[in-house]
């Protein structure tokens, strides 16, 4: 059973991995199940109370990261306050609308937005285009947050596995 379980475990830690690029797949979520399944199975011997804080406060800052990117994307782009809302807004829907959603959600929300605002069209568009930089920036911060958690239980275990 316990083969079973961290086979079961690096499968999650890996689906994470996958999913720290693939916008649909809720990678540190993943990663920190698989990593706490694992250590679970362990009975916490090599990866404790503090090492599984530490990884998911970093996981939690991803997360984050992700979550705000398209946002923070328009607003450095000098969007209005009405585009950084719409691009809120659009990312929350489009984690409902599957990929098409989590792609185009935040660009529409923002763009709307700042059309709202009293924006032209070119200026909502360059917006919109910000706040896919942003995103882009969220995916790079979503994936070096999963590196590091997967470097870290993999430092831990590591560690232990010497004691």
């Amino acid at each position: 059973m316990v083969i079973f379980l961290n086979a079961l475990g690096a499968m999650l830690i890996a689906g994470g991995l996958a999913g720290a690029i693939l916008p649909a797949v809720p990678g540190i979520p993943l990663i920190f199940g698989g990593i706490w399944l694992i250590a679970g199975t362990d009975h916490y011997h090599r990866l404790g109370l503090w090492w599984l804080l530490g990884i998911a406060a970093i996981g939690a800052v991803g997360m984050g990261f992700d979550l705000l990117a398209g946002a923070l994307g328009a607003r450095r782009v000098g969007a209005s306050r009405q585009a950084v809302l719409g691009a809120l807004a659009g990312t929350v829907v489009g984690l409902f609308l599957g990929l098409p959603g989590l792609l185009l959600g935040p660009f529409l929300g923002a763009v709307l937005g700042e059309l709202a605002a009293g924006g032209g069209m070119v200026r909502s568009t360059s917006v919109g285009v910000g706040t896919w930089l942003g995103l882009i920036f969220g995916t790079i911060m979503k994936m070096v947050s999963s590196l590091i958690m997967v470097g870290l239980f993999g430092a831990a275990w590591w560690w232990h596995q010497r004691l």
